[in-house]
């Protein structure tokens, strides 16, 4: 029975007894307590705890499921998976426990005629919780099990909960025997793997206290409604009724091994070393799939680095399977194909996942192809010297440098048969942070101690900031700084940090950069290049002494540069026009993640979990963009309470802090922004924004930039000075120039494809010479060289296949070998003939004769098999290796 089968009758028995059938939910859902969705009932949590009352009295689904913790046993065992199906049927205070025994009896041993999965009666076994006599008299009474198929376990077995105070309650489970060639007799407490689990069902009647029954403690009370969450297991199900050994032989898993196979040119079944590495990339692959397809993009945190390390591991495993062509995209392809019958997103959304899955494995080869190397070095060094524990430096060097994931450095350190030096490693880590820190601090304080500023806050207050209404104003020096220390006076030519009890100078914040200006004195004058607030309250005014000496409590006249001011305020002004064009063609997703709002030009970063903005999306939001500066609409500004700001429909920045009262920046039904940046009045000063790109920075963050003002109109005469220099080359008119340029394109692609192929007829031209040269061992031929020049990859298969059919009917073999001494890297590619084969010579029993002289490994089957090693020095001694071997 396939699993979309047993999926639709698991779906069919409960609608028919009067269940609603609630789509799966998102493998994301809004609970601090989960990175994903690992169980059937975490949607309807809600009505189990009477937050909100159920809009159904009885309900089904099939919930998709991620688990995570036990992610290093993948592969290692049969059992483990992070992605998974859980089949549920749950009740509202409806039926209880008879009628959830009922059913599942029903479905579990019901003829496969009439929709049931047709298990043996006489093979199911059950537990229920010690003391739960009333689920044992049901089990006899409706199903007829006799009392030694029955088995009591306690609360750490047969109890649940959610881990807090709550609803909770005792557990029954249905198990099937698989047979005595599985394990040994005596039922579910003896063997779990022989009786498998299959299906748990949840009586949840009681109400736990901070102890709870599991540990032995009593509940403190009583449900007023007594409900039932189910959950079975859709993969094992599967694999029960398809006659396989493991979830990873099902009819929607085993097609990703097989790609791995036809990859590899390996054999599942044939290694225990190479099973773990397919069972990790069928498992991973639907994992990851799955993960991206509801929102989630790789990064370093949280639910991010999950998917990247899902991912990263699949490619890891392929590698060792021999695979170094990228894979990713491929496994997806197979993942979609057998997983949208259930989830149609899946294939309707597959060119976003696939573009997000394909940029992570183009990312994670280069850091795996520098980082290897480094992390090989290190091992040989480590074992050099007789250690078995990898340094801590080295691990931290191979992460800081080389991107290379702490993860993974540990996995190939158990690999080489070594430990980590974690602690060292977390050490350093500690450090790294406490830098990153005080360098953050620093590029706005200077490395000046912040006591210093808050002892002039404490004495004079804040700094009041006029520089919404007004470029000028009067003020009084309150605190001087020079060198990091608090200074009477300073003279003409130093460098000095200026406080005064009022500005109009705009500190840099919120992506706006700061102002610069003057500060006259009746004696002196002060150039100020930057402004900051180191701390809360207080404004910086950081510059030169230009003329004559500053004082202390000395009035000063303050002059913000205006030319300056309205470039980085039209900029921000259009930052907020790009911000609400985007939301509008992309959605809400496109959520502001950083700016930057210099004179004259913006950079604005958002989350784009689907990926780049089409190019026809871009021109539309520029043109909406300057539509609404066409129409010189009013910017108003005013301060309102936060709840205000929300029933207006204010934008919000992620991650920002606001107070009570916020500041508001509204142009009407376009945009609605919490700010406290400054900004024009009318968006017609603008006058022109011209958006020059959008690219991808980082996993789900693009960023796009644009010109504004004069800025952007100067950019467009320059391009069209130079379209025009384009159209006069190339004797076209500027609309026929795209037509013209991809012809030339297309042309000088031709000519590479001749090249390659020219490149290629001459490699395989040698073949013949080749196999003429063949030497003769004991009647077999050999053909074992380094290959031309340039030959690897696919041409060095190509050539070997070449040269075996030229050796004829005579048992031959042929090992061809390319080298890379400056990456330190061999391939080699062994091919035999029918004859060869027929004395025993199988290409992949050949390997490991000589592999080791080149410090390589690799596998295949008897007629090709292929590998690598790391040491091209060694080719000489593989070649003399394998003549040994072939006339053994």
């Amino acid at each position: 029975m396939q699993t979309h089968e047993i999926v639709r009758r698991f779906t069919a028995h409960f609608e028919n007894a009067g269940h609603t059938s609630v789509p799966s939910a998102s493998l994301i859902l809004e609970d601090p307590n989960l990175l994903f969705v690992n169980a059937g009932m975490v949607q309807f949590k809600p009505y189990f705890l009477g937050d909100v009352p159920a809009p159904y009295p009885r309900a089904t689904s099939i919930q998709k499921c991620v688990r995570t913790p036990d992610i290093d046993e993948v592969g290692k065992t049969t059992r483990h998976a992070t992605f998974f199906q859980m089949a549920g049927n749950f009740s509202f205070g409806d039926y209880f426990k008879r009628g959830a025994i009922e059913h599942a009896w029903s479905l579990v041993t019901g003829s496969p005629d009439e929709g049931g999965y047709g298990f043996d009666p006489e093979r199911i076994w059950v537990t229920v919780f010690e003391t739960d006599d009333e689920a044992i008299e049901l089990w006899r009474e409706i199903a007829g099990l006799p009392e030694e198929r029955i088995q009591r376990r306690d609360g750490e077995d047969n109890y649940w909960d959610m881990g807090v105070p709550g609803p909770g309650g005792p557990c029954s489970e249905i198990y099937y025997d698989r047979g005595p060639e599985f394990g040994a007799d005596g039922g579910p407490v003896v063997d779990e793997d022989r009786y498998l689990e299959i299906w748990n069902l949840v009586f949840m009647q009681d109400e736990r206290g901070e102890l709870s029954p599991k540990k032995g403690n009593p509940p403190i009370g009583t449900l007023p409604h007594k409900n039932i969450d189910t959950g079975m297991g859709v993969e094992r199900v599967a694999f029960l009724l398809q006659g396989v050994d493991n979830v990873y032989e099902t009819d929607l898993v085993r097609p990703v091994i097989a790609k791995a196979e036809e990859f590899s040119g390996k054999r599942y079944g044939s290694n225990t070393e190479d099973d773990i590495r397919f069972r990790v990339i069928a498992d991973h692959a639907r994992s990851g799939v799955m993960i991206v397809g509801d929102g989630v993009t790789p990064g370093n945190e949280g639910r991010g680095y999950v998917l990247r390390r899902l991912l990263r591991r699949i490619v890891r495993s392929a590698r060792l399977l021999g695979i170094t062509e990228p894979v990713l995209g491929a496994f997806a392809e197979v993942v979609r194909d057998a997983m949208s019958p259930t989830y149609p997103e899946l294939a309707s959304d597959f060119e976003r996942i696939s573009a997000v899955i394909r940029a992570e494995e183009e990312t994670f080869l280069s850091t795996l192809s520098a980082g290897s190397r480094i992390f090989e070095t290190a091992v040989e060094e480590t074992k050099r010297a007789g250690g078995s524990t990898l340094p801590g430096d080295q691990a931290f060097a191979l992460h800081d440098t080389y991107g290379f994931p702490i993860d993974l450095t540990l996995e190939m350190a158990s690999e080489a048969g070594l430990s980590v030096d974690r602690d060292r490693f977390a050490e350093l880590m500690g450090e790294q942070r406490t830098r990153a820190k005080a360098d953050a601090a620093t590029r706005k304080v200077g490395f000046v101690d912040a006591s210093v500023y808050r002892a002039v806050l404490d004495t004079h207050g804040g700094t009041d900031f006029l520089g919404y209404q007004t470029l000028s104003s009067e003020a009084r020096v309150v605190g001087l700084l020079r060198d990091g220390a608090s200074v009477p006076a300073a003279e003409e030519g130093e460098q000095v940090e200026v406080i005064l009890d009022r500005t109009p100078f705009y500190a840099e914040a919120g992506g706006q950069q700061a102002d610069t200006g003057t500060l006259s004195g009746a004696s002196f004058t002060v150039r100020v290049d930057d402004v900051q607030s180191p701390v809360a309250g207080l404004r910086v005014h950081r510059g030169t002494v230009t003329a004559g000496t500053v004082t202390l409590d000395a009035d000063v006249e303050a002059h913000v540069d205006p030319a300056r001011r309205g470039a980085i305020s039209r900029a921000h002004t259009a930052t907020h026009l790009v911000h609400a064009g985007i939301r509008g063609a992309m959605g809400t997703s496109a959520a502001q993640a950083g700016s930057l709002n210099a004179p004259g030009r913006l950079r604005f970063d958002f989350t784009s979990p689907t990926g780049a903005v089409p190019p026809a999306a871009l021109s539309e939001i520029e043109e909406e963009v300057n539509t609404v500066l066409q129409s010189d609409r009013e910017i108003q500004t005013y301060e309102t309470t936060m709840d205000e700001a929300r029933k207006l429909g204010a934008m919000m920045l992620f991650g920002e802090k606001y107070g009570d009262r916020v500041r508001v920046v509204d142009m009407g039904d376009y945009s609605r922004e919490l700010c406290g940046g400054t900004h024009v009045r009318r968006t017609g000063e603008l006058g022109l924004v011209r958006v020059l790109s959008e690219a991808s920075i980082g996993s789900g963050v693009r960023r796009v930039e644009a010109l504004v003002g004069i800025d952007a109109f100067k950019h467009a005469t320059t391009e069209h000075v130079l379209v025009s220099q384009l159209a006069e080359q190339l004797k076209a008119r500027p609309d026929e120039l795209p037509d013209r340029i991809q012809g030339i394109v297309e042309r000088l692609r031709t000519a590479e494809r001749d090249l390659e192929k020219h490149r290629a007829d001459a490699v395989l031209a040698s073949a013949g010479a080749l196999a003429q040269n063949a030497e003769d061992l004991d009647g077999t031929a050999l053909v074992a060289v380094t290959a031309p020049p340039g030959v690897e990859g696919n041409d060095l298969r190509s050539l070997a296949s070449d040269v075996r059919g030229k050796l004829g009917a005579r048992p031959g073999v042929v090992a061809l070998f390319s080298a890379d001494p400056d990456a330190g890297k061999v391939s080699f590619v062994v091919a035999t003939t029918a004859a060869a084969r027929d004395n025993g010579l199988a290409a992949g029993k050949l390997i490991p004769s000589f592999a080791p002289a080149v410090g390589g490994r690799g596998g295949g089957k008897p007629d090709l098999a292929q590998g690598g090693g790391t040491d091209p020095s060694g080719i000489d001694a593989a070649i003399q290796a394998l003549r040994t071997a072939v006339r053994g």
